[in-house]
């Protein structure tokens, strides 16, 4: 009986040793275009907190902002979330067709990528 409690009490567990998501403060600037993109392969990922996530083929971006890393995308028809000990909004950062980060709208903030990730962009439309 103990062990079965114990077990049941082991995903509450893990997840509070899962690591924040780091992030620090930024200003989003108003976007200088109406940019949106369509994902033309599916990606997944790592995050640096260790949890993976996928952006699937298919998937649709706006252009919303801008940060000095990069031009920030919001999923249309969509939440975008990462996940660390809690779980984030989050909109896409890239730079040069490489995502390298992320915007948490509810929180102001920038997330960034231990290392770029190359993207499978489709046509601007």
């Amino acid at each position: 009986m103990r062990l079965r409690h114990t077990l049941s009490l082991l995903p509450f567990l893990l997840s509070a040793c899962a690591p924040m998501v780091v992030s620090a403060p930024a200003t989003l600037a108003p976007a200088t275009t109406a940019a949106s993109f369509q994902v033309k392969a599916p990606l997944a990922f790592k995050l640096p907190t260790g949890y993976s996530r996928e952006l699937p083929a298919g998937s649709r971006w706006q252009a919303v902002g801008r940060l000095p890393e990069g031009v920030v995308y919001r999923p249309l028809n969509t939440v975008f979330t990462i996940e660390g000990r809690q779980v984030h909004e989050a909109q896409l950062v890239i730079d040069k067709s490489q995502l390298v980060g992320f915007y948490l709208p509810a929180e102001g903030r920038y997330s960034s990528l231990d290392s770029p990730i190359q993207l499978s962009l489709g046509e601007p439309q």
